[in-house]
């Protein structure tokens, strides 16, 4: 699989994960801290999230290797 193939997919891949984050919105487990005009927002279940679903897409492409 050459670079530009590559780079191709992982576009594919990311534009999906776009809609599908656009369509589901806030995850639930994520932390958020609201206090008069400041709001912290600390993502760590949409990290865990992508973190897994890159793992999986780069142990997939190491695999065809």
């Amino acid at each position: 699989m050459g670079i530009p193939r590559l780079l191709i997919l992982m576009g594919v891949i990311l534009i999906i994960i776009g809609g599908l984050w656009t369509f589901v919105g806030k995850i639930p487990g994520d932390i958020v801290f609201k206090k008069g005009n400041t709001t912290f927002y600390f993502p760590i279940v949409t990290s865990i999230i992508i973190s897994v679903v890159l793992t999986l897409i780069f142990y997939v492409i190491g695999r065809f290797k």
